[in-house]
């Protein structure tokens, strides 16, 4: 990580020591980096950044930087249209082995003028050249066999993410979503409506073409629970969610247990395969805990004790901790899988057992 400026930080030594704590945690939980196999993760990143809700501090840009620089490539979603915070991750990173790739805006309410992106290490991903936003392409109508016209399909309210990595021996299909969230909880048709659309299209797209072979489809779905239509959406178009992430907490940070987000694979040959090592990794353990709270009141400002209508603020505790800590870190806790992407041992024992 790239330390410059870090002694005009205020608070300097206690940051220190919170990034201390939080190495060591992700140490217990994370395995470390290994040129034989990868770290995908996905987070959604709460308004990252947003006018509305102020920019990060820089103490956070250094625990999300920290975080982040555990994993060989991290699906992002919830970037703003103003990419200052991207810029700062990836400065607190390091641009020498550090690199992003980032959508355009989605327009509209529920696009929320909202990016994807893929932050990763150079040194172990390289970017194979393919980059799209997927459009569901439109529908044929006919008269019997006869071709009447092309109707525009429904898209999604916010703009899938494909790009293509090559890690070691392994070609990856990355698609990143962001699943309408919708007033509706639990077996929301929309939503599931909105995953089948995906799903389905990638599936057509793996089945025509060897360029979209070893499909990963990950990212902020909004499933509610494991046994939710939306899951089933994924899963019956082809994607096989590994058992190691079947069994992960859940990724929101509210008191109610939700399943946001996934990881689902849909492999084309044997080179996409989960090493059973998987995880949800809750930094709020180490960093913007409960007990912090007193810690940040200037840094909270007015708002810790007014209202935005300008009434007393009743329960100051949770502002804190579900709102303005979320607005710092997230609302979400990034998930992560290790899958192997090196098969160099795999390709001699061919060698050797293949008929002359």
């Amino acid at each position: 990580m790239n330390f410059e400026n870090f002694k005009f930080l205020k608070d300097k030594k206690r940051v220190a020591d919170r990034l201390l704590q939080l190495g060591d945690k992700l140490n217990e939980e994370v395995p470390q980096k290994n040129p034989r196999k990868t770290l995908i993760a996905t987070w959604n990143i709460r308004a990252f950044d947003s006018k509305a809700y102020g920019h990060r501090s820089h103490e956070a840009i250094y625990y999300i930087a920290a975080i982040i620089e555990r994993f060989d490539i991290i699906a992002v979603q919830e970037v703003k249209e103003d990419l200052n915070a991207l810029e700062r991750l990836i400065t607190r990173l390091g641009r020498d082995h550090w690199a992003y790739i980032v959508s355009d805006v989605t327009d509209g309410t529920p696009g929320n003028r909202e990016r994807m992106a893929y932050v990763y290490d150079r040194r172990s991903v390289r970017f194979d050249s393919i980059a799209g936003e997927i459009v569901i392409p439109p529908t044929a109508i006919k008269e019997g066999n006869k071709l009447v016209e092309y109707a525009p399909a429904k898209q999604l309210y916010r703009t899938p993410f494909l790009c293509a990595f090559e890690i070691g021996w392994t070609k990856l299909m990355l698609c990143t979503v962001h699943i309408l969230y919708g007033k509706n909880k639990a077996n929301n048709q929309k939503r599931a409506k909105e995953i089948s659309m995906i799903a389905e299209f990638l599936a057509d797209r793996s089945r025509e073409r060897n360029d979209y072979s070893n499909l990963v489809l990950l990212g902020d779905f909004n499933i509610y629970k494991p046994e939710d239509i939306t899951m089933d959406a994924i899963t019956d178009a082809g994607f096989i969610v590994d058992n190691s992430l079947q069994k992960l907490p859940p990724t929101n940070v509210g008191k109610k247990a939700r399943h946001y987000d996934q990881i689902a694979f849909r492999p084309k040959d044997r080179t996409l395969k989960a090493t059973g090592l998987a995880g949800v990794f809750n930094f709020f353990d180490v960093v913007y805990r409960d007990d912090d709270e007193q810690t940040y009141v200037s840094a909270m400002g007015k708002s810790y004790s007014t209202t935005a209508k300008g009434g007393v603020r009743k329960n100051k505790s949770s502002y804190y901790r579900t709102h303005w800590r979320t607005h710092q870190m997230s609302d979400h806790l990034p998930m992560w899988v290790q899958i192997h992407t090196d098969f160099s041992e795999m390709f001699l024992h061919d060698v050797i057992t293949a008929d002359d």
